[in-house]
């Protein structure tokens, strides 16, 4: 029998068995949980290529084989969170959130693995970190951005808005990390939070390392989200920049 046809087989009798009886129990669904996966593997098929050939079959009970999988083999917990969000990327919070509250590995590992697995899922993946372990928010923060800076905008709009209170630190650790992308950071924050503008421009200029170019464009950003020139300079000032600097800036960009 070859190992396409064995695998068929085996999720066949476990469709009929554990996952198709559910009167067994708890307890019982995940032993049968636990010897599938290892019977898998022991099909000289890598972790990833079972949990992804399992995920695929069963969606439905994702979560307990990821559970049990990380379980079995902490030490490839990289390879069990890619091959499960590359079969079902839907799940990437609930991967996320497993792994996190296992505690196999640091925060930052997890998210960084769980963004390189479905990067167009990010939002998911620093969603659910920052809710399992909100104390880990400006390391989740960091290394989101770090490892995909194509999405820091959306990446500091989205945690923003579920911590409100902590827009200002959010914004600052993402400038510390990408400031070169620190207009598309602005422009995000500004379209959901209008009212904090003083707070987004000042911490973003400030936060820009002193580039001129990076302040000209974050300044023409604030500008075009319909921030006073006279606001944008204070804001300005307020981020340790001089008068005649900014009215410089200023005076660039109503001449593009």
């Amino acid at each position: 029998m070859n190992k396409a046809v064995a695998i068929l087989v085996t999720c066949m009798t476990l469709a009929s068995s554990a996952w198709a009886v559910t009167s067994t129990g708890n307890e019982d669904k995940e032993a049968m949980t636990k010897a599938f996966v290892q019977r898998q593997v022991e099909q000289n098929m890598s972790i990833g290529r079972a949990i992804k050939s399992i995920v695929s079959h069963y969606p439905q009970d994702a979560e307990i084989i990821i559970s049990t999988a990380l379980d079995l083999y902490p030490k490839q917990y990289k390879e069990i969170i890619h091959a499960a969000i590359a079969a079902e990327p839907a799940l990437t919070s609930q991967v996320v959130t497993i792994a996190l509250n296992k505690g196999i590995s640091s925060c930052s590992s997890i998210v960084k693995t769980a963004i390189t697995a479905e990067p167009s899922y990010v939002d998911f993946v620093v969603q659910a970190a920052a809710n399992a372990t909100p104390e880990e928010l400006d390391e989740i923060v960091r290394v989101a951005v770090i490892t995909e800076p194509d999405s820091a905008d959306t990446i500091v709009q989205t945690l923003s808005q579920s911590h409100p209170n902590q827009m200002v630190d959010i914004l600052k650790t993402a400038m510390g990390a990408v400031p070169f992308v620190g207009e598309y950071m602005v422009d995000a924050l500004l379209a959901v939070f209008p009212n904090e503008a003083e707070n987004v421009v000042t911490t973003a200029v400030r936060g820009s390392n002193a580039q001129r170019e990076q302040i000209a464009r974050i300044i023409e950003t604030a500008e075009n989200a319909g921030v006073a020139k006279k606001d944008i300079t204070q804001y300005a000032i307020n981020a340790g920049l001089t008068k005649e600097e900014i009215d410089t800036l200023l005076a660039e960009s109503d001449n593009k």
